[in-house]
């Protein structure tokens, strides 16, 4: 890699580390900056989960005094997670550089609205289908975790509208069990990523060290920056970054 190539993706990570702390979404800046170092699209997407994980774990260590008051909750959802990150991360691999190129605009429109519309998507999505529906409520938990193992962005707000959905209506309890669920999620899609030799290991190194400064800076900037800003800022970006996918 060439100095710039290297400044650019430590930058690329510092903004993701950044963002992942006070607002999620540090994916849609991982991805098109790996994209543009020259990684192919499949290993670029499983590079960016790798290059964010550390975000999701440290968020669920934090809580972790907490999770003694959803253990019994989690463990139902552990496995739906386990599962449904398995079949993302393997249809990930599956599906090569030609089709995930091709759903790319989709999905990061998807991630992008569901930022957007957070709060909404889980009233909808309790409002359509109801508490009560145990089955419906596990398919769907299912489908978000399929879609964290596959690409991830926006992976914590539809976790969010999935625990809405199965009754959990503590903010506290449901941001903790994300957390975790989120760090599971991801350590599943990450293990089958290594194990498939998707990791471009050089560029995701150089991305991990520039997310790891920023989530420490972000930290530090979370009594300062207005998250309510930073996430709009992320959904910007998004639409952008659709657009730019869409027509090229």
């Amino acid at each position: 890699m060439t100095p710039d190539i290297v400044a650019f993706l430590v930058g690329a990570g510092m903004v993701a580390g950044i963002v992942n702390a006070l607002a999620g979404g540090g994916i849609l800046f991982v991805l098109p900056a790996l994209q543009v170092a020259g990684v192919a699209p499949v290993s670029a997407a499983a590079s960016a989960n790798v290059a964010v994980w550390p975000a999701h774990a440290i968020a669920a260590a934090a809580a972790r005094e907490d999770l003694a008051g959803v253990r019994e909750r989690l463990q139902r959802s552990a496995l739906v997670a386990m599962v449904g990150a398995a079949v993302g991360a393997l249809l990930l691999l599956w599906s090569g550089d030609r089709l995930f190129r091709a759903l790319v605009p989709w999905l990061v429109l998807l991630a992008t609205l569901a930022f957007a519309a957070g709060p909404a998507v889980a009233a909808l999505v309790r409002r359509r289908i109801g508490e009560g529906h145990s089955i419906a409520a596990m398919a769907f938990e299912f489908v978000v975790a399929v879609y964290g193992g596959y690409f991830g962005a926006g992976l914590g707000v539809l976790m969010m509208a999935a625990l809405a959905l199965l009754g959990v209506d503590d903010v506290r309890q449901a941001n903790t069990m994300k957390n975790a669920l989120a760090t599971l999620i991801t350590s599943i899609a990450i293990a089958i990523f290594v194990a498939g030799g998707a990791v471009a290991w050089r560029e995701t190194l150089v991305v991990l060290a520039g997310a790891l400064a920023g989530g420490y800076l972000g930290a530090r900037l979370a009594g300062v920056v207005p998250a309510v800003w930073l996430r709009r800022g992320v959904i910007a970006v998004g639409l952008c970054l659709t657009a730019y996918y869409f027509v090229h």
